[in-house]
């Protein structure tokens, strides 16, 4: 049906007269070769030319449909639907005799990646795979629109070259990876658009609101999602790159209007470890062609210089760790139709072009290169087996014995990336731990992704370079809160059981009979706010132990759920279909209770069993937020835990009733906008018993207008001599950055990595130090993303859930809280050596030592929590929700001081 919609598109066009001005396809695309006249230009279907207006996503699809119905050399595949339901696009371009050969040309290809076979293939003869992906933030748009072009070029071109191309290439085009992004961000500089173009820098077409167009649905920003895959737009994308297994990919951008054009290999010196050099050297010789092409129409661009390739999490470096080569493009942006710069009005249409120029450049190097690139996947891959045979990690095992579903999470983005899973054959003791099958995965080194494997698992803390453009680690199972071990020595083969190639969720009963008494549950599974939530949503009285107790011999843990039945206002019967309900839905056993009378510990009638409240939740989001941070809350409490949270801009609450509400998170951002009447106002709602969460920088705001009462380290670093950091234009040769300490042996509990004290402080002055080197040296003392190690106390309410107090932590900025006056106000504490695993510069490590990660203020009769870092990073610190969600659920539970003695 959408075919024949397609060619009924491609009919209307021509009768429209669908030619396209030969001087405006002339800007972009060359004239040396002959165009199809049947294959509709974009013009012919967008009704403007590309460039004048900024096209929509159901204009791009509707484009690449209409080609998709002309050409016997595209098809169109739907790989995925965003959060707004839009579709996401892959067209395969190739010559029409490999589009009928194409299930044995991706077969033949997929051997190059298996060591045991692709020594026989003969790559000489066989096609390159170039993976074209355009505009991953939606309001860079230069790309997407760029797209129209390459594959009305890819098309409708004519001539013996372009046959050529099209024999020895299979060309993947991804018109638009952030539709719904896309569609904010066009809807916006569109409807603001002047007949006369304005230019000024200042004008409301080129500043969109918040939270802008860069994000997807819920402020993510896809270009960080590669690895933990938590996006229907990622997974949908991640599983046809590992369906082609391409040799190039290219990820085109924008960055700021005051710049020109950047093409890759970034800084050399900040390139991940795992990433062979041959990858950099194929970077450089196809940024030659670059070079030359842009040369050509006189842009002026830059390369290697302010961009990494170190996160394996971003689209030009996901490739690196894959056998292929990831091209990072980055264009000053117009942000709308047309603005002022240092170098001149930078129009649209201009931006586009470049971005068409780099792709033609990149063709061209695909087919010069090709073989070379074909042989560097199979090399990458054989030397990868030999490299997992000859190092000492046999395997990575991870699980958690108390909370499966995490670990089933984690297993399951792992399978994604076409890594093997295995259960354990029996149980497994490492690390004075023992894992038992049932609750245990096992990832052997020994399979073609070994360096994906190592990217995933490995804790890193030393560096050749101390300046990250992203994070500096992602250990998983860090991030999953769960335990973890290596094998090591001995071969993996004789501990793995049971192959696990679909992941399967835990399965959740009710155990024993059905009871007229109670049911309970623990908090230590990851789905239980998610239950509890659904029990408080149906009314139900629902109270959480605040000390354990026992159901026979079962030790029930602090914050374990119980309910009641004799008191509810519906039938035994009814209630028992919901606990069925939810446990099943949410991996659960739950347990029914025939008497109060536990045998140890609280009975059941005890007031320590504390009634619970469904609570209702703002989340501030608007100018002066981060869109991400709030993002990342909305979509876990949205998505995962079904829950309703309002969303309500901070400009507005002098006008809103706070009265409906229980808990107000201010995520991470500033809050200027808040009047000195609202921020009253503010204060006498938590009084009345509430709770105001702060995250990240919101804490300091807070402290700052005197809501509250926690105090912070002074900003700026230590003033001890600061890590060299590489001078601008320096060779790799020239950049012997150390950025951390030398680092201890790590402990067989944790393994994490001590730092060692470095000297004392200076008193004096700082030694005279080379100008050119100001700027890098005061971004080494950033933290751009590394894991702490972090100690919590399991008694408290925001430890319910836990049952180890060591957490990992993500911390990606330099707030240091002060340790309170109160011994219960900071139940979790920055270790005296909390790296675990990144980088973090030796005055900031200093800094963050015992410091306060959390901290309670009693305010009246409720409490601001002030949590310094972001428990749901990108929506897989999967390990660190819990102490979000029990800051919502249980922070009635909560107090700095005693609570007053009642008298009786």
């Amino acid at each position: 049906m959408l075919k024949y919609y397609a060619m009924l598109l491609t009919l209307l066009a021509a009768i429209s007269g669908h030619a396209q001005t030969k001087s405006n396809l002339a800007y972009y695309l060359p004239q040396t070769v002959t165009y199809n006249p049947a294959i509709p230009t974009p013009a012919s279907v967008l009704g403007f030319e590309v460039g004048e207006w900024h096209a929509s996503h159901d204009q791009l699809v509707m484009y690449m449909r209409a080609v998709d119905a002309a050409s016997d050399r595209v098809t169109v595949t739907e790989y995925a639907r965003t959060h707004e339901h839009r579709p996401l696009l892959l067209l395969t371009i190739t010559s029409p005799e490999n589009q009928r050969n194409i299930v044995q040309i991706k077969a033949d290809h997929h051997k190059l990646t298996d060591p045991a076979v692709s020594g026989q293939m003969d790559v000489s003869k066989m096609p390159a795979v170039f993976w074209m992906g355009y505009s991953v933030h939606g309001n860079e748009p230069s790309g997407t629109n760029a797209s129209l072009l390459a594959v009305y070029y890819l098309a409708a071109a004519q001539g013996p070259a372009i046959d050529e191309v099209l024999r020895n290439t299979v060309i993947l085009v991804d018109p638009s990876i952030n539709p719904d992004g896309m569609t904010r961000f066009s809807g916006w500089v569109n409807s603001r658009r002047s007949t006369n173009l304005v230019t000024d820098p200042a004008n409301v077409e080129q500043n969109e609101a918040w939270p802008g167009g860069r994000f997807n649905h819920y402020w993510f920003d896809l270009n960080r999602d590669w690895l933990p895959l938590q996006h229907p737009e990622s997974r949908g994308r991640l599983k046809q790159f590992h369906d082609w297994k391409p040799n190039l990919l290219t990820d085109h951008h924008e960055m700021g209007t005051n710049s020109t054009f950047f093409f890759q290999p970034g800084v050399p010196s900040r390139k991940h470890p795992l990433t062979p050099e041959r990858n950099f050297e194929l970077t450089q010789k196809i940024g030659a062609y670059h070079a030359k092409a842009l040369d050509k129409i006189g842009s002026l661009y830059f390369t290697e210089e302010n961009y990494d390739d170190f996160y394996y999490g971003k689209g030009s470096t996901y490739p690196d760790v894959n056998g292929a080569v990831g091209i990072l493009f980055e264009q000053a942006s117009s942000r709308g139709h047309a603005q002022e710069s240092p170098n001149g009005v930078v129009r649209f249409p201009f931006t586009i072009r470049n971005q068409v120029t780099t792709t033609l450049s990149s063709i061209e190097a695909v087919q010069a290169l090709r073989v070379n690139m074909l042989n560097y996947q199979r090399e990458f891959y054989q030397k990868a087996a030999r490299e997992a045979k000859d190092q000492n990690v046999r395997a990575y095992v991870f699980g958690a014995a108390q909370d499966p579903a995490r670990s089933y999470e984690l297993a399951r983005i792992i399978r994604q990336h076409q890594i093997a899973v295995y259960r354990p054959k029996s149980a497994l003791k490492l690390d004075g731990r023992t894992f038992a099958p049932a609750d245990t995965y096992v990832v052997p080194t020994d399979q073609p992704q070994f360096r994906l494997i190592q990217a995933m698992f490995e804790e890193r803390s030393t560096f050749k370079d101390s300046i990250f453009y992203d994070i500096s680690a992602w250990t998983l199972p860090r991030a999953f809160g769960l335990d973890m071990a290596t094998v090591t020595k001995a071969p993996a083969g004789g501990l793995l059981g049971q192959r696990v190639d679909s992941v399967s969720f835990p399965v959740g009963k009710v155990s024993g009979d059905k009871t007229s008494y109670a049911y309970a549950f623990s908090w230590h599974g990851y789905y239980a706010p998610r239950a509890l939530n659904a029990l408080l949503a149906r009314k139900l009285v629902v109270k959480v132990a605040t000390e354990p107790f026992y159901i026979g011999e079962r030790q029930m843990d602090y914050g374990s759920i119980l309910v009641p039945v004799g008191v509810q206002t519906v039938p035994a019967d009814t209630v028992y279909a919901l606990m069925q309900r939810v446990a099943a839905a949410n991996g659960l056993d739950v347990v029914g209770i025939s008497t109060g009378l536990s045998p140890r510990g609280l009975k059941l009638g005890s007031v320590n069993f504390v009634n619970l409240k469904k609570p209702e939740i703002m989340l501030l989001a608007g100018t002066g937020v981060s869109p991400t941070d709030v993002g990342e809350s909305w979509h876990l409490l949205d998505q995962r835990f079904g829950m309703t949270p309002s969303l309500v801009a901070p400009e507005t609450l002098d006008r809103v009733n706070l009265d409906r509400y229980t808990v107000i998170v201010a995520s991470d951002g500033s809050y200027n906008g808040i009047s000195s009447s609202a921020r009253e106002k503010l204060r006498a709602w938590v009084q009345r018993g509430n709770t105001l969460l702060a995250l990240g920088k919101a804490t300091k705001w807070l402290a700052d207008n005197g809501l509250s009462t926690a105090k912070f380290k002074a900003s700026g670093p230590t003033p001890t001599a600061p890590e060299t950091a590489t001078a601008p234009g320096a060779t790799p040769a020239a950049a012997p950055t150390v950025a951390p300490a030398p680092v201890a042996a790590p402990t067989a509990r944790s393994r994490r990595p001590g730092v060692v004290t470095p000297a004392a402080p200076r008193t004096g002055p700082l030694p005279q130090r080379p100008y050119v080197g100001m700027r890098n040296t005061a971004s080494a003392q950033e933290i751009t993303g590394a894991i702490f190690h972090a100690r919590l106390d399991l008694t408290h309410p925001l430890g319910y859930g836990y049952d180890n107090p060591d957490v990992f932590l993500f911390r990606d900025h330099t707030v240091f809280m002060e340790r309170s006056a109160s011994p219960y106000a900071n139940p979790l504490m920055y270790t005296p050596r909390p790296l675990a695993s990144g980088f973090i510069s030796k005055p900031n490590e200093l800094k963050l030592r015992g410091t306060a990660a959390v901290d309670v203020a009693d305010v009246g009769a409720g409490r601001i929590i002030s949590m310094v870092d972001n428990p749901n990073f990108r929506a897989f610190w999967y390990g660190t929700n819990k102490l979000f969600l029990n800051s919502i659920f249980f922070g009635p539970l909560m107090r700095a001081t005693p609570a007053a003695v009642t008298e009786e």
